[in-house]
């Protein structure tokens, strides 16, 4: 069952589109008040963290977020999102 975007959590298991476990996330992109969302930042299990743009995220379902993109090839993506694009804010520090 698919999930908002406004959902996700740090830590949520990131595939690829073979189901091959591509990394974690570490942060959405996004501004949450207009619901835009841009993409996110992966830490890959190699250590490395990479942006993937919203045009090659996948199918976004409860603690699992998929990406068009190969597992070996993510960590080409690129480092950084694009300027302007907001970091979610911390939920849990909110409580």
């Amino acid at each position: 069952m698919s999930v908002s975007w406004l959902l996700v959590e740090d830590g949520w298991e990131v595939v690829d589109a073979s189901g091959r476990v591509a990394g974690e996330v570490s942060e959405v992109v996004g501004d949450p008040d207009a619901d835009i969302f841009d993409g996110l930042k992966v830490l890959t299990p190699a250590g490395i963290e990479t942006y993937v743009p919203a045009d090659r995220v996948g199918e976004i379902e409860d603690g699992r977020f998929a990406v068009r993109i190969d597992a070996g090839a993510l960590a080409d993506e690129g480092a950084e999102p694009p300027g302007g694009a907001e970091l979610r804010r911390d939920r849990s520090a909110e409580d």
